[in-house]
């Protein structure tokens, strides 16, 4: 469905969607595709770079069947989102803003959040800007934004791929050769044939690549240009062994910024895309975090 007032990109009904039931809502000036499951307190569900909703198909399941309430969009430039133009369309404000008025319109005023990846980065920006909508953060690979310190180079040297995907040059780069450089990024972790398909529409290549433009300036590299604020709620960290992007130590360092309990979780034999490589591992310790005893 297009939505030529808010300048974007046709979003075209096709048959690989994996969730047919996923509602459209018009929200913020655009049209946000989620899948909505379950009753109970509400769980959102976030995923990251390139995914969509489908990220979390193994743990719906598991969150709805636990007494949860699942909310899992595709992103602004993801799945069956609209996907507006412009770099400045893609700023965690401007993706707040899409949220807060999703969640208004579900009648929803307190959710536990879950993110992963870009998702995960979000989450983070949510609890500090929202704090009183946000009863339980779980974050998966990306610690707080001030635990990655300048002078970790080793986490610099990791994230060298930020410095492509905000150039210039980066759709040709990716995409050229049968997706040549993309697949070799990603290893052929996650669901790479998937996100290749959903990348070659038109516009969703730049739309995905934004999210880097307008959050990852190149000046981070060598100093920080935000503080973000200590999380208020409840916060758990999950980081896996084979994450070929980021750091241990940045997650673990995170329990830092968060003023009330921090957990942390080490998950083995999982690339970065955890929440498909160790599907019940993931759900069992979502559904044992969020239904924990609060603390006093």
């Amino acid at each position: 469905m297009a939505v030529s007032s808010t300048g974007c990109d046709p979003v075209p009904t096709d048959d690989r969607h994996p969730y047919p039931q996923l509602k459209q809502f018009n929200v913020n000036g655009i049209e946000l595709s989620v899948e909505l499951e379950g009753a109970g307190p509400a769980v959102l569900l976030l995923h990251g770079w390139p995914d969509s909703a489908q990220l979390w198909r193994q743990q719906v399941p598991r969150l709805v069947e636990a007494g949860f309430r699942v909310v899992a969009p595709d992103l602004r430039g993801f799945g069956q989102s609209s996907r507006p133009k412009g770099v400045a369309a893609y700023q965690f404000n401007v993706v707040l803003a899409d949220i807060a008025a999703l969640l208004g319109a579900l009648g929803i005023e307190r959710t536990h959040v879950v993110g992963h990846d870009y998702g995960a980065a979000f989450s983070w920006y949510m609890a500090t800007n929202m704090p009183d909508a946000v009863a339980r953060l779980a974050v998966l690979s990306v610690g707080h934004p001030n635990a990655y310190p300048i002078t970790d180079v080793a986490q610099h040297e990791r994230a060298w791929y930020t410095l492509l995907f905000v150039s210039p040059v980066a759709e040709d780069a990716l995409s050229r050769d049968d997706w040549a450089l993309f697949r070799a990024i990603t290893r052929e972790d996650g669901d790479t044939d998937q996100y290749i398909a959903d990348l070659s529409r038109p516009g969703a290549l730049t739309a995905c690549l934004n999210w880097y433009r307008a959050n990852e300036p190149i000046e981070r590299f060598a100093r920080r240009s935000v503080e973000f604020p200590p999380v208020a709620c409840p916060t758990m960290g999950i980081w896996s062994t084979g994450d070929h992007y980021l750091r241990e130590e940045s997650m673990i360092e995170s329990g830092q910024y968060v003023k009330n309990t921090f957990r942390y979780e080490r998950v083995e034999d999982a690339s970065h895309w955890i929440p498909l490589d160790q599907p019940e591992r993931i759900s069992d310790l979502l559904i044992d975090f969020l239904t924990e005893d609060s603390p006093d």
